[in-house]
């Protein structure tokens, strides 16, 4: 940052500049009659302050003032517009300190908490200590704060306007605030206004220029040094600049006011840039149309209404992305790949092909519509999502990243972990050779219930499933599995939240899952309930149990032939520890069948889902039971 305090920065350089562009800008009925001469003369300031009135506005104030704020007045003694909202700016003469004139110290005080520690109390002393700077404004003060001052002796300037409902914003020194007040008043020139005249100076041209380059460099894989060219663009107000850098935002994983305001609204980009604004207003079903409208103002009406159409697919997850050429070509690939739960394979497919990738146009840095596809959507995280923006594509050339780390750490174990939240305590699986995904409802399911789901998360899936179900018989445990490919030649079906474990009425669905020359493998696992912690494993073959056992109430029942490698008295004997032996046994599993379930799809991703027949037996003669019926 330029020391705007000292003999390097020049000052008169910097206001002389300013003064031109507002000048050559600002529109007659703008003008007061006062500023008639500053149009002329083209200053926006007054005559410089000698040493001597500087030396005396301090002895009058009893405090020598920060170098920048000196600095700027050896140059000019006071300032127009600084801003948008302050029309005058003090001088010697007006500068005086504020001694709460205003009454916002107690303002100020009153919110804060009991606990405040002494930085708050002392910010909000500063209505009581500060030097008032504003002597024409907005309802905006301007205060230097003696009471925060820097190795360099400069003092911060805080600004506050109640209008804005926000706190008191800070800027490091005098020279900082005047900066951004010539990038606010940029900001306000550059949307122009019916009669005004265009805002073109060497200012716009050259951030201007600067952009044009930041769009080769962000294709090229230099995104950080783009975004920072484009951010200061943004600052100063230029068009396109706040859309351009949102496409790195928001393959950051920033959604928080991600617009990619003036992009969005050509039609050129529309169809590649509206799924993520979508997706994220599906995300949020508080959200009124209004939030999209204002997302998209200056749209005209054809694309607001692919807007709408777009938010529709999203919502109902019809939603799918497509791209041309080779790149299109592995998105789709990426899609089957991500449906059957195999995330990082899909990542990869899409990163290997992302050089093949072509822009829609100059201003399109990246392909972003994946991210509003319910299945590739998931993908992304803030480290894929810097991979993905660090990789040459569009044509250019540059070094290629090193790749994002996997985020399936392969077998079973990583279910003796704890999830986000800690909501995992129990969960039960189907794992099945020789059957692909889609042929599990076939084997596990009866009527309506074998027809796999579109791919959905685990929570909308149990919320569209309990609206769906009317009936509630309480011997009933049909459990509602997402489904997908298990390692190689092994398909599984994953319950996260079953019902809890009942030994004797449980029915393993280990046989009619491994008819027809197939294997298959059931376990559940309840060791972390807060009820009697339990586990059970069962294997079949051609429709017949080969082992089973079953660890509750502390003891072990067996049947079968139990492989050496999972017998549970070595899991299950002497152990005191259930996560210990939880995740012993997982391990034994994955060794054994050479299988692993993929985290990150269940966890985060959107998998097809389906409900299964019943596992537990139906009432003997005897028993008494209550159906519940809802609707």
């Amino acid at each position: 940052m330029t020391d705007m305090g000292s003999t390097a920065f020049d000052w008169q350089s910097f206001l002389r500049v300013w003064s031109g562009e507002w000048a050559d800008s600002v529109p007659d009925d703008e003008l007061r009659d006062e500023e008639e001469a500053a149009r002329e003369t083209r200053w926006l300031g007054f005559p410089p302050a000698s040493e001597e009135r500087i030396t005396a506005m301090e002895e009058r104030l009893g405090r020598r003032m920060p170098p920048s704020y000196r600095a700027f007045l050896r140059i000019s003694d006071g300032w127009r517009h600084a801003g948008g909202f302050v029309s005058r700016l003090a001088g010697t003469e007006h500068a005086r300190w504020h001694a709460n004139e205003s009454g916002l110290a107690e303002f100020f005080e009153e919110h804060l908490d009991e606990d405040a520690g002494p930085e708050e109390r002392r910010e909000a002393d500063l209505w009581r200590r500060g030097l008032q700077l504003d002597v024409e404004s907005d309802a905006t003060r301007v205060l230097l704060d003696p009471g925060d001052v820097d190795e360099r002796g400069e003092w911060a300037v805080y600004t506050w306007a109640s209008w804005r409902a926000a706190p008191p914003e800070r800027f490091a020194d005098f020279g900082a605030f005047m900066r951004e007040m010539h990038r606010e008043f940029h900001q306000l020139r550059a949307r122009g206004g019916d009669g005004a005249p265009e805002f073109v100076n060497d200012t716009t041209r050259g951030l201007d220029a600067r952009m044009d380059e930041a769009r080769s460099t962000a294709l090229h894989g230099d995104w950080e040094r783009a975004l920072t060219v484009l951010d200061e663009a943004k600052a100063y107000g230029r068009p396109r600049a706040g859309g351009l850098g949102d496409q790195i935002r928001r393959l950051l994983g920033e959604t928080y006011m991600v617009h990619f305001e003036d992009v969005v609204t050509d039609p050129r980009y529309a169809p590649d840039l509206l799924p993520p604004l979508v997706a994220e207003q599906a995300a949020h079903s508080y959200r009124g149309d209004s939030t999209l409208r204002f997302s998209l103002r200056g749209a005209d009406q054809d694309l607001m209404s692919l807007a709408f159409a777009t938010l529709d697919e999203v919502r109902s997850g019809a939603y799918r992305y497509t791209a041309g050429g080779p790149f299109g070509e592995a998105v789709e690939r990426a899609r089957e790949l991500a449906r059957w739960g195999d995330t990082d394979g899909a990542w990869r497919t899409l990163i290997d092909a992302l050089p093949l990738w072509e822009p829609l146009g100059p201003d399109h840095l990246a392909p972003l519509g994946w991210l509003g596809d319910p299945v590739l959507g998931p993908l992304l995280t803030q480290e894929r999502g810097r991979e993905l923006l660090s990789t040459p594509r569009g044509g250019q050339s540059g070094a290629v990243p090193g790749p994002a780390g996997a985020l399936d750490p392969g077998g079973l174990a990583w279910l003796a972990e704890p999830d986000p939240g800690n909501n995992r305590m129990s969960y039960r699986f189907v794992l099945a050779e020789g059957v692909e995904p889609q042929e599990l409802p076939a084997r596990l399911a009866d009527g309506d219930g074998a027809t796999l789901g579109s791919p959905q998360t685990r929570w909308e899936a149990r919320r569209r499933a309990l609206v769906d179900r009317g009936e509630f018989p309480p011997f009933e445990d049909r459990a509602l599995m997402s489904v997908g490919r298990a390692g190689t030649g092994w398909s599984f079906a994953f319950d996260s939240e079953p019902a809890p474990f009942d030994p004797e009425r449980f029915i393993s669905p280990a046989e009619p899952v491994s008819v027809a020359g197939t294997r298959a493998v059931v376990v559940w696992s309840a060791l972390r309930t807060h009820h009697q912690p339990s586990f059970h494993l069962s294997v079949a073959r051609d429709g017949t149990e080969q082992y089973a056992f079953t660890y509750a109430e502390g003891e072990i029942r067996r049947s079968g032939e139990i492989p050496r490698a999972l017998d549970p008295s070595r899991f299950f004997g002497d152990r005191a520890d259930d996560a210990e032996a939880e995740r012993a046994v997982l391990e034994a599993v994955a060794e054994e069948f050479g299988v692993a379930l993929p985290r990150h799809a269940l966890v985060r991703g959107r998998l097809h889902t389906f409900t299964t027949r019943s596992w537990r037996r139906p009432p003997r003669d005897g028993e008494v039971y209550t159906v519940i019926h809802v609707g």
